[in-house]
């Protein structure tokens, strides 16, 4: 079966790919990438002869793309951002090529959610103060609810993704103490990072006071101060 690789670029720096991905991109004959959010250094990175920015373009252009290059016997490379597997629209692809006699082979990438607990310099699964992390979205145009409101309720580690642009209405949604920690992370790992820590009261606006309208990711939990949160020690140190 003729096959496309589906590759995760990573949260932006370009050494964030994995080798996997590196290596396939240094070999594609085509590459087709995610426009601004893939840093242009990885799309620099690839000698491909052919670069296709996807931004713009609709699902069957996408597809036909693919399909004309992968039967004309070429290594076809889809590059989304991040990890393709948290909002990458990759399924929807996958089963238009499916049904094409296309396969696909993914090969994972590094979310922007962990660049940006990193650029926090914490933990999403924190002993005695998170067990669990949420990862959701706001509703908007290509999402008619969400469930914002009772996620926040479980005082569990909560990242939004595609929230910037409304962060005032997400957090007077968020259903957890005013005082509870929280973080907006601009670019993580990118030259222009921005971190900016705040409680659910506030960070809203010391995010806007600080220049950040989109691109970024709203992290809302104690684990956000770590010093503070009264973590307890793993036992796997005991």
């Amino acid at each position: 079966m003729h096959k496309v690789y589906i590759v995760g670029a990573g949260p932006g720096a370009p050494d964030l790919i994995t080798v996997r991905g590196m290596d396939l991109l240094r070999r594609a004959d085509v590459l087709i990438y995610a426009g601004s959010l893939v840093n242009p250094a990885l799309v620099e990175e690839s000698p491909a002869g052919l670069k296709l920015d996807s931004w713009g373009m609709r699902l069957d252009q996408i597809v036909d793309a693919i399909e004309e290059h992968v039967r004309a016997g070429e290594l076809v490379v889809r590059l989304h951002s991040g990890d393709p597997a948290l909002y990458g629209a990759i399924v929807e692809q996958m089963a238009e090529l499916e049904r094409r006699g296309i396969g696909a082979e993914i090969v994972p990438g590094v979310s922007s959610l962990f660049a940006a607990a990193a650029a926090l310099k914490t933990q999403f699964t924190l002993r005695d103060v998170s067990e669990s992390l949420i990862v959701t979205r706001p509703a908007g145009a290509t999402l008619e609810a969400d469930l914002i409101p009772e996620f926040s309720r479980l005082g569990q580690t909560m990242v939004v993704f595609l929230g910037t642009e409304h962060m005032e209405e997400i957090l007077a949604r968020v259903e957890c103490p005013p005082d509870t920690p929280a973080a907006v992370v601009y670019h993580a790992s990118w030259p222009d990072q921005k971190v900016v820590r705040g409680t659910v009261a506030d960070i809203a606006a010391k995010a806007r006071a600080a220049g950040i309208e989109r691109t970024a990711l709203i992290v809302i939990g104690k684990v956000v101060d770590p010093a503070t949160s009264g973590f307890g020690r793993s036992v796997l140190y005991s």
